[in-house]
């Protein structure tokens, strides 16, 4: 009887202890629920979370885009400065006119162009208040007009650096395609066609001829690119025959340098290849060819290069100019006598810009491409007289520019030996067999 009664109490005593045993850990568990709970609502208030993404700063122009609330847009047909600053409050309820007179001697609202970008800074708890103005004038250029303080206007430019490098290829299609393809702008065409304009014919520049360029190139803020600075030294294989080409200023007071080979002697030659900067040969000298006008078959006793109306024309050497007028077949024209053995003329120009008897530079724009006259597509034709006869210029072997003294040739060849040294250097490797 006793030990029935000692078993019945022991399972009432386990019972009674189980349930204690359920209730601690049902506290425990609801206790640490709250707690996790309340941490989280902590992380919520004002702990980022790892994975939370945070709103990127943007600066830009000097201001942090994240402050504002910021329009962009471009100037339209119509748009002036009263009429922008007329849609928006401006501080300290300054009038628009008031605005205008301000800033217009440090600002002048003429400047701004049709399609240029322009940003609007407004405040962001009132969206209708203007803060400030920045008009772009290029890429790097801005002006800002100010109002956050006083009435400012600041002209600045973006940070910009200078990178060197050297590229070397083998033209493959056109040279622009070529320099794309290597990563560089195709405006280094134009650049190099002008070191070049005295010895090389850009218009007949073929597949297999190399080119190597020691360049400095503008980037602004370090990432966008801006365009070709200068060219340090350059070299090409053009038809079996090596150009070499480096600036150099011989006097220190000289603004612009001249380009000279590897031996010193200059590139210039007294007249340059052609009239233009860069573009085809549409029609050559010719005793026989068909004439698209006239239908019928003549001499043509010029060069013509195709190129877009309006594209300057060059003065090939310096000189008077002898004519400038218009006939029905030549169109808008200009003669230029050079000396007593060369003339040039310029025919069908869309604008002549020089008069008879003036005095022109080599390489001074005279015209514009145009289709006046017998002509069926803009181009410029090119005549060339040699003792009063007309010939071939690109047959020609011309006159050469002074070449440089001997007392000047031995800094130079010192100063070009370490930059002629890289561009072998970069061939060798580019074009290793």
């Amino acid at each position: 009887m006793d030990k029935r009664r000692n078993r019945e109490l022991g399972r009432k005593y386990l019972k009674f202890l189980k349930t204690k045993i359920l209730r601690y850990l049902s506290l425990l568990l609801l206790l640490f629920t709250i707690v996790i709970s309340c941490d989280k609502k902590e992380e919520k208030k004002g702990v980022p979370q790892k994975n939370e993404k945070k709103e990127p700063i943007i600066k830009e122009f000097g201001f942090i885009f994240n402050d504002y609330e910021v329009i962009r847009d471009t100037i339209k047909s119509g748009d002036n400065l009263g009429l922008i600053f007329d849609k928006y409050k401006l501080p300290d309820s300054l009038r628009t006119y008031d605005v205008v007179e301000k800033v217009k001697d440090s600002f002048n609202p003429r400047m701004i162009k049709i399609g240029k970008p322009y940003l609007l800074f407004l405040d962001k708890k009132d969206p209708k208040e203007l803060k400030a103005l920045v008009y772009v004038k290029n890429k790097i250029d801005y002006a800002v007009i100010d109002f956050r303080d006083s009435i400012q206007v600041i002209n600045k430019k973006k940070a910009t650096s200078l990178k060197r490098r050297t590229i070397a290829a083998e033209i493959e299609g056109s040279f622009s395609e070529t320099l794309a393809n290597e990563g560089a702008s195709p405006a280094l065409a134009s650049r190099l066609a002008k070191v070049y304009e005295y010895s090389i014919d850009f218009f007949k520049i073929q597949k297999g001829d190399k080119f190597c360029a020691t360049i400095y190139e503008r980037y602004i803020e370090d990432t966008i690119y801006a365009g070709v600075e200068r060219v340090e030294a350059t070299y090409f294989k053009h038809r079996g025959k090596d150009f070499y080409a480096f600036p150099y200023k011989l006097k220190a007071e000289q603004a612009i340098p001249d380009y000279y080979d590897e031996d010193g002697n200059g590139l210039k030659t007294m007249f340059l290849k052609a009239p233009l900067d860069y573009f085809r040969i549409s029609s050559r000298f010719s005793g026989r060819r068909f004439h698209p006008v006239q239908k019928r078959w003549k001499a043509h006793s010029g060069t013509d290069y195709a190129a877009a109306t309006g594209t300057p024309i060059k003065a090939t050497a310096a000189g008077v100019v002898e004519r400038a007028g218009y006939t029905s077949g030549n169109g808008n024209y200009v003669k230029i006598r050079h000396n007593g053995t060369y003339s040039t003329q310029y025919l069908h120009m869309s604008k002549i810009l020089v008069k008879k008897g003036q005095y022109v530079s080599q390489g001074q724009v005279i015209g514009k491409v145009g289709s006046t006259g017998l002509a069926t597509g803009p181009h410029v034709c090119y005549r060339f007289w040699k003792n009063g006869v007309q010939v071939d210029p690109l047959r020609l072997i011309l006159p050469s520019a002074e070449p440089m003294k001997e007392k000047d040739k031995g800094q130079y060849l010192k100063h070009i030996e370490p930059l002629k040294r890289e561009l072998d250097s970069v061939m060798t490797n580019k074009f290793k067999e």
